[in-house]
């Protein structure tokens, strides 16, 4: 009995040994800055000086704003749009190309590529497609359609932001890809033995065997779409009269006018907004993986 005891306790220190550096690395870089702002969302704070406690002033504040609830409105459009678009888009092409199409490895590269040019070029190209003067207005142009203002006129500018994001679908089709592609070919053997379409081996098949995998990129997709700044801020900077403003983008305007304070609370709700969101997919999605179960 002593060596299993002792067999037992080498094992939790191995353990609790490899946990360490993940962990000290997890408390200074998340735990301790999450609690930092939490503590600060209760003060009034301009980043410099002391800090007086008022409470729950901020938070009645920012839920009074009309930008902030505009902005929390848009992120979950914005999060709703990456998971149930751009997921389904990238799933479409994966069970495409899984089966190897001819040219099929060019379209697995052409795909991805845009993951790998940098977010500000991509924006900036995007400026100029979506430009009065520019070729998307002119292609319209030869339908007889009027040229528009796509990031300057408020009923456009969200669309046409979000637009230019979830037709990059390239780094979750790469994992829907990967994993269907160690799906056993055996059961598309058998059923087209019993005379299943293309279709039906699609719908019967591929997607319920991809059911962990699709869990897994919509949970990462929606979570890109809560946080989502970088595109956003370089193209219209969260205008035409607010109508593309992120939860991200209100939270570094408030920084950078020096309201620390009223920053940290933004952030609280964005923490807390993407973890309700994450949880409750996860719940409502998130099965037995049939991929996982026939690997044991």
């Amino acid at each position: 009995m002593q060596a299993v005891g002792t067999r037992n306790s080498r094992v939790w220190a191995g353990r609790i040994l490899f946990l360490l550096p993940v962990s000290l690395f997890f408390i200074f870089f998340f735990i301790y800055p999450f609690l930092f702002t939490l503590a600060t969302s209760f003060t009034n704070w301009r980043g410099i000086g002391s800090m007086k406690f008022n409470g729950l002033a901020n938070y009645k504040k920012l839920l009074l704003d009309p930008t902030f609830r505009k902005a929390l409105i848009n992120n979950i459009i914005w999060a709703l749009s990456q998971g149930f678009i751009q997921v389904p888009l990238a799933c479409l092409i994966a069970m495409i190309l899984v089966r190897k199409p001819k040219g099929w490895r060019f379209l697995r590269t052409a795909y991805y590529l845009p993951n790998v040019i940098s977010t500000v070029a991509l924006a900036m190209v995007w400026v100029a497609i979506y430009n009065v003067n520019g070729p998307l207005n002119a292609i319209l142009g030869v339908f007889g359609m009027e040229p528009k203002n796509w990031l300057g006129n408020p009923d456009t500018a969200l669309f046409s932001v979000i637009f230019q994001t979830v037709i990059y679908i390239g780094y979750f089709m790469i994992i829907l890809l990967a994993s269907a592609m160690n799906i056993s070919r055996s059961l598309y053997e058998a059923a087209e033995i019993d005379g299943a379409s293309t279709i039906q081996q699609e719908i019967h098949i591929t997607l319920p065997m991809l059911r962990g995998p699709l869990v897994t990129t919509m949970t990462l997709a929606m979570a890109y779409g809560m946080r989502h700044f970088e595109s956003t801020f370089l193209m219209t900077g969260g205008g035409p009269a607010y109508a593309t403003t992120t939860m991200g983008i209100d939270l570094y305007l408030k920084m950078d006018a020096l309201r620390y304070s009223e920053a940290s609370t933004a952030g609280v709700f964005l923490i807390l907004m993407g973890t309700v969101v994450i949880t409750v997919l996860r719940k409502l999605l998130g099965k037995s993986d049939p991929m996982s179960e026939m690997a044991q």
